[in-house]
């Protein structure tokens, strides 16, 4: 095997850049077709969302959402969610595009997506959290449910965060779902469970 040069800098930095790389390389190593090559690499859908929430002081603040569902082929999107500072929509794009490879590798029935908001919970409270989940969930709940995209949890979002969705979703739709995908079966699920 021929070592090549590594990628430059910001191929590196950027994870959109450096997923797509990687991509690329595993592309030519399985001399994917062409075609195949760019219905991989693109994202089937995102979404951008402004949050606007009601703080504890009274201000408002804007924050900036994203959803990505790289692929829904094998299934409905599955991918967490993140609360950080940091979030850009390149890093959600290479995580949904990350999940999506990874379930069709070991072969789960999933498609990959994946979210963030833009915000530091570290100094944000628990009921400026919710108001934020609840919004963001309003905001691109058209595109979740079992059959559609499946949110979990990820960096800074928990199982609370988590039943503020469900509660969210649940009140708007008017019935309660719960996060498994009826498109699942024994076989497909057991990998997600330990024996």
């Amino acid at each position: 095997m021929i070592l090549e040069a590594r990628p430059p800098m910001e191929q590196e930095l950027n994870p959109w850049l450096a997923a797509e790389t990687r991509f690329n390389a595993a592309a030519d190593l399985l001399k994917l077709d062409d075609g195949i090559r760019k219905v991989l690499s693109t994202s089937t859908r995102e979404i951008t969302v402004h949050i606007p929430a009601q703080l504890d002081d009274g201000r408002i603040e804007v924050f900036t959402g994203y959803r990505v569902q790289h692929s829904l082929a094998r299934g409905p999107g599955k991918g967490g969610i993140r609360f950080a500072p940091d979030v850009t929509l390149d890093e959600v794009r290479a995580l949904a595009a990350w999940m999506t490879w990874k379930c069709a590798v070991v072969n789960i029935p999933f498609g990959g997506a994946k979210g963030g908001v833009i915000c530091d919970p570290r100094v944000l409270s628990k009921f400026e959290l919710e108001r934020i989940t609840r919004r963001y969930t309003a905001e691109i709940m058209d595109f979740l449910g079992p059959e559609k995209d499946v949110p979990a949890p990820d960096m800074n979002t928990d199982a609370q965060t988590m039943a503020w969705i469900m509660d969210t979703y649940s009140m708007h739709k008017r019935h309660t779902v719960t996060g498994r995908s009826h498109r699942q079966t024994p076989q497909s699920w057991r990998f997600a469970r330990p024996p």
